[in-house]
């Protein structure tokens, strides 16, 4: 399998940031790690071996980016705008350094699709919900998406655009794009076992799609399936395929 590390200075988060790249040709994948993680993150705890087929086959080549969650997401004593501040800067990142960057390697066109666990997820909802006309999909599994629960229900004009269940429920039913969601795929999947934090806000992201009349699957699995890899890589190997379909 080929594999190769990019790095690139980003100016809005003024440091060298990492992707991971496995693969040699096929659909981008933009992969986010788990809360604190970094690109070896879905390497590490085996998610590149459980996609090796697809990889190998060509149908996916996987870019696996840095996070700056312990300065935003995960800094609880840290001052709050500063760290939602931090989020955007990452957002902001995402599509204006680290998209192009992946768009210049992959050569093959295609928008990627965007997929995460857990914060992972989070991230590449915030990405998908905010440029859908960007992406060709969201695959987020067991990710929590309202902001809010990680600044102790504090929010700002800032934080908010970083809170799915807050920004998508205030998006007026006439908005364009709900047609570009339309276009696209979106799955949610959120077990109900052990440390499933994030499955209130996936109840509340199904009733919002719903609300605003946009076709995303979200999927609740049973009251045995845990927070952990050892699920999401069975719901990533579900569910990927579809996404993949033309």
């Amino acid at each position: 399998m080929r594999r190769f590390e990019l790095t690139q200075y980003s100016g809005h988060l003024h440091r060298d940031m990492h992707i991971l790249v496995h693969g040699h040709d096929g659909v981008p994948l933009l992969a986010f790690p788990c809360q604190d993680s970094m690109c070896d993150n879905f390497e590490s705890f085996g998610m590149i071996d459980t996609l090796a087929g697809l990889i190998e086959s060509g149908r996916i080549q996987v870019f696996t980016v840095d996070t700056v969650d312990k300065e935003s997401w995960s800094d609880t004593f840290g001052d709050k705008g500063h760290r939602a501040w931090i989020q955007e800067c990452y957002f902001n990142y995402i599509i204006d350094e680290a998209l192009p960057y992946i768009m210049e390697v992959n050569r093959t066109g295609c928008q990627p699709i965007v997929t995460g666990c857990s914060l992972g997820a989070t991230h590449a909802a915030i990405v998908f919900l905010r440029r859908p006309d960007l992406f060709a999909g969201m695959l987020s599994l067991s990710g929590c998406y309202r902001a809010e629960d990680f600044w102790d229900g504090w929010c700002n004009e800032v934080l908010y655009q970083n809170s799915p269940t807050t920004f998508m429920a205030n998006l007026p039913g006439d908005h364009p794009y709900i047609d570009i969601y339309n276009s696209k795929k979106i799955i949610i999947c959120c077990g109900q076992g052990a440390w499933e934090a994030g499955l209130d806000s996936t109840i509340r992201m199904d009733q919002i799609f719903r609300e605003k009349g946009i076709h995303a699957w979200v999927d609740l699995w049973g009251y045995d399936v845990n927070h952990d890899w050892p699920w999401w890589k069975k719901q990533i190997m579900y569910f990927l395929p579809i996404m993949l379909e033309s």
